[in-house]
This record gives structure tokens, sequence and C-alpha cells, in this order.
């Protein structure tokens, strides 16, 4: 019996270690610490970097917003008197700000696109 829980531990573990070695760096192609677009000169990167700052900037509120709007669904779920016309109403709001998100999020893209030459 300890064998075998140390034998799953040990495969846990290097399924664990596997999968953060396998995720790849963070961010992905335009998001992260910096533009992840290889040879750009210093006046684009400079350029992308504001545009990333001014996207985060912009979607901060929205983000935050939709961090309150789900905790508030989660409790309207978990209430003994649950009302559908509330939670409805919310889930759309939520929808809206999710869908505000990826509007923002796809403005940025288009941006950035410009700013990056081929």
């Amino acid at each position: 019996m300890k064998k075998t829980i140390v034998m799953m531990s040990l495969v846990l573990a290097v399924a664990l270690v596997a999968s953060v070695a396998l995720a790849g760096p963070w961010g992905g192609r335009f998001y992260g610490m910096g533009p992840m677009v290889p040879n750009l000169t210093p006046e684009q990167s400079q350029q992308v970097l504001a545009l990333q700052q001014a996207h985060l900037e912009k979607i901060t509120p929205v983000q935050q917003e939709l961090f309150s709007k789900k905790m508030e669904l989660r409790g309207l779920w978990l209430s003994q008197s649950q009302d559908q016309a509330k939670i409805s109403a919310l889930q759309k709001e939520i929808f809206d700000l999710v869908d505000q998100l990826q509007q923002d999020s796809g403005n940025l893209r288009a941006e950035m696109l410009k700013v990056i030459t081929p």
C-alpha cells in the first residue's frame, strides 16, 4: 500500500513538472512582459508597449466589474430564494462585459499589427 502511494505521488509530480515544461512561455504572441515579436525596432517596441499599457489601463475597470458581477451571480445562485430574472439579467451583463473585453483585445491586435511591419 505504501509503495503504491509513493509511486502515485511520483507519477503525479512528474506529470506536474512535464505540464509546466510543455506550457511554454507565458503571454502568447502579443501579451506578457513585452512584445514577443522578434526583430522589432526599438521604436516599434516602444509603440507596442505603449499600446499594451493603454489597453491594460482601459480594460482593468472592466475586468474588475466583471469579477464583481461574477461574485454577485455566484451569490444569487447560492441564495435560498433564487430570482431567475435577476440571474438572467446578470448573466447578460457578464456576457456583455466579456464581449467588450474580446472586442478591445481584437482592437489591440489590429493596432499592433499596424505598428509591426512585415
